[in-house]
């Protein structure tokens, strides 16, 4: 299930022959087009000090981030490293018939990505560069399996702040375009 306070990105997944799964959910560094208004590409970028003080203690690994949880932190068929790279994970997905199923499917490449849902507690946005630089993440909620990596759905709360960025700087050139109409107007009454 979709959740409109969490936000969702997606990387790529692969099986190995024991029913297990890893792949990296999160890469540090790597900037990502998350939203692109007037020929304007704005952009995301996780800091690879942004899960220092995660809350990561229950995570699940699931389908899609929705039904039941197919690995898990708690019982420890889920293993997260925050490494140089990213946020990697090794799934045991030989625990449940809908894992087992999601292992066939991943080694099937019928899934080959992987997306995470999180909530941001700090962040900076760069406007010359419309470059959101994610410094800080709150929670990790989950990692996922997922068939369709389309940021439509995997990116609701980043795609309305990349919106409101956006729609921040065309109101302000707006403004400065008002501005100077008015002061030619001015201008020219004076003469």
């Amino acid at each position: 299930m979709i959740s409109k306070d969490r936000e969702y990105r997606q990387f790529n997944l692969e099986p190995n022959e024991e029913m297990h799964a890893s792949g990296y959910a999160c890469i540090f560094e790597s900037p990502t087009v998350m939203y692109e208004m007037n020929g304007i590409q704005y952009k995301e970028v996780i800091d690879r000090k942004a899960f220092d003080n995660c809350e990561m203690r229950d995570v699940v690994m699931n389908y899609n981030h929705g039904g039941k949880p197919v690995a898990r932190t708690k019982n420890g068929t889920l293993k997260l490293l925050v490494d140089a790279t990213g946020l990697k994970i090794d799934s045991d997905l030989s625990g449940t018939d809908e894992a087992r199923k999601l292992h066939e499917e991943i080694k099937g490449g019928y899934i080959d990505k992987m997306s995470f849902a999180f909530i941001v507690s700090k962040d900076e946005y760069d406007r010359e560069t419309h470059t959101r630089r994610i410094t800080g993440i709150k929670r990790l909620y989950d990692v996922a399996a997922v068939d369709i990596p389309a940021y439509d759905t995997t990116s609701i709360s980043a795609r309305s702040f990349f919106q409101a960025e956006a729609e921040k700087e065309v109101a302000e050139a707006n403004k400065c375009k008002m501005r100077l109409r008015k002061l030619k107007l001015k201008m020219e009454a004076m003469k």
